[in-house]
């Protein structure tokens, strides 16, 4: 190991142990007990001895909808804010003052009201640094506010770096699925210094802890205000998203943290799109597609049961938030207009997808793939030109070769042992340029970036059936919780299928834990442009979290520019 491959942690390790509250358990990939009794408002014990006022806290950017001139600085407050505000300053002197706009939602579970504030900066020159502070007329600290500084985005053509992972928890060992890997994971973001951070989906496992998911909401924002209060972090909903009485998709909690780029439909937030220099970023909910079911869900054999104060019924074992199909196809058909249109844009050299779940997942411990994604979205990313897709779910790192076009009926159910048809990807053998360089005008590429820092790596693949290729599980069917063989208790339907992962070319099997930090080149007129990924993991942190992350692979993507 090069010291220039190391990236070593300030921090001391920590220890890696989970603390799971008595009355919960993990069931199939990720559901819940029901508690015997209502719910306690315990969300509060978080808070215990603390002022309750509208101090600034959890500070987080976003970009608006154009990234060049526009900021989103969003926080939250223990509670109302009085005078929530925003003052921006440039090198020049010149400052402004942004009002916040307040937003509220109490939690469907516990009944704690959650107060999150958003303040549009608007006006901004590109590629220039800002420094702001935020405040509030009844925060404990209005005499030294919080303060921090962001860059605008470049206009044009211009290089510049953007960092990706998912499923990335808390540092705070009480909550399920957390782990002290988070921490060194958000400190491994300001280390590479990107424009900006893609977190795919997954982002604190609140739904799995029901009695406490404002605290730990609550202890996510915090722990990523390290990095997403100097740099936007853009995120997209994963299954853990999803919270019992948290709205018609269970996504209240994630939509009142974050304003996002307008997608000009009747879904705000769930989906969006921004460009930054030539490449445009898509960020998808597919949730809204997939065939799996892997929101949180009562595994019994009691029900859930809501604090008495929230009005809400009790939630029976088996219930799960399935929400495919919720957009009614709206969500594709802006898919398709926003890739139509930036086909036709000169100025456009690059599509990036960011999606929490997988099309194509080998992880024999993880979800694995899921056939609607490649059924209702990998035929628009191939007539498009999608160039690369990012995705989380599965907790580990795994990337295709360029794929286009499809296998058929190259699956095995796993109940029958028949043939089925799982639309395998086909792999374009012959789109590289070298041996780690590659031509995405002839496919796509498919990255699992799992590794943020929760407390369950899945770095485990299918088994080799003697080939020389690993199978992947596949969901090829609509799936629902289905009864399992205790009495009254619950487990989530497994995938159906399997294929041979024709399409996997290359796996960490060493740790699940890494950070992908993508160099965008736009090239010269008449030339090739690039982007480059490093992947770094951290080996060892399976056992002991470690700020200690080593280059793992390089690839390049490559094309004429337009």
């Amino acid at each position: 190991m090069t010291k220039k491959n190391t990236i070593d942690a300030s921090l001391d390790h920590a220890s890696g142990s989970v603390s799971r509250r008595g009355f919960l358990k993990l069931a199939g990939a990720s559901g819940f007990a029901g508690a015997a009794g209502a719910l306690t408002v315990a969300a509060k014990a978080a808070s215990a001895g603390e002022a309750a006022d509208g101090t600034p806290e959890q500070i987080h950017l976003t970009w608006g909808d154009d990234p060049t001139s526009e900021v989103v600085v969003s926080w939250a407050s223990q509670a109302a804010a009085t005078g929530a505000r925003v003052t921006v300053s440039a090198d020049h002197g010149h400052s402004e003052t942004v009002r916040a706009v307040q937003r509220v939602y109490t939690d469907g579970l516990s009944g704690v009201a959650v107060f999150a504030y958003h303040a549009r900066v608007r006006g901004l020159r590109p590629d220039t640094t800002y420094r702001y502070e935020v405040t509030a007329d009844n925060s404990s600290r209005v005499g030294t506010p919080f303060s921090a500084s962001f860059a605008t985005a470049p206009r044009g053509r211009k290089p510049f770096r953007f960092t990706s992972y998912g499923d990335l928890a808390t540092p705070n060992t009480n909550w399920v699925l957390s782990s002290p890997q988070s921490r060194f994971a958000v400190e491994a973001v300001e280390r590479f210094q990107p424009l900006f951070h893609l977190l795919n989906g997954d982002l604190c496992y609140a739904n799995l802890n029901p009695a406490h998911q404002t605290d730990v909401w609550r202890d996510f924002g915090n722990n990523n205000q390290t990095s997403a209060a100097n740099r936007p972090w853009m995120p997209c909903p994963g299954n853990h998203e999803l919270e019992f009485h948290n709205g018609p998709q269970g996504l209240d909690s994630y939509l009142t943290r974050y304003t996002l780029p307008d997608n000009g439909t009747r879904f705000p937030g769930r989906w969006y799109a921004f460009q930054v220099s030539s490449v445009l970023f898509i960020s998808l909910d597919a949730d809204d597609v997939v065939y799996q079911d892997a929101a949180a869900f009562v595994a019994g054999p009691a029900p859930l049961v809501p604090a008495p104060g929230t009005g809400n019924p009790p939630i029976a074992p088996g219930t799960s938030l399935y929400v495919r199909g919720y957009s009614n196809g709206e969500q594709t058909r802006w898919l398709e207009k926003t890739l139509r249109r930036a086909a036709d844009d000169r100025d456009v050299d690059w599509i990036v997808v960011q999606m929490h779940q997988d099309a194509l997942s080998s992880s024999k411990t993880g979800n694995g793939s899921d056939k609607a994604l490649r059924e209702a979205w990998l035929p628009l990313f191939e007539r498009f030109g999608v160039d690369l897709v990012l995705c989380g779910h599965d907790h580990d790192y795994e990337r295709s070769y360029p794929v286009c076009g499809c296998f058929r009926y190259m699956g095995t159910d796993l109940a029958t042992g028949e043939r089925v048809d799982t639309l395998t990807p086909r792999p374009v053998r012959h789109a590289q340029y070298g041996a780690n360089t590659f031509d995405t005008t002839r496919g796509t590429i498919h990255l699992i970036l799992g590794g943020g820092g929760t407390s369950a790596p899945l770095d485990v693949y299918g088994v080799d059936t003697g080939t020389g290729i690993a199978q992947a599980k596949v969901f090829t069917k609509p799936n629902r919780p289905m009864p399992g063989a205790s009495a009254g208790t619950f487990v989530r339907a497994p995938a159906d299928a399997v294929e041979d992962a024709v399409w996997s070319a290359k796996r960490d099997t060493e740790t699940g834990y890494g950070i992908a930090v993508f160099d965008v080149d736009p090239g010269e007129h008449g030339g090739k442009t690039t982007i480059t990924m490093n992947y770094y993991h951290a080996p060892g942190a399976d056992r002991v979290p470690t700020g200690e992350y080593e280059l793992f692979e390089t690839v390049t993507l490559a094309k004429a520019r337009r």
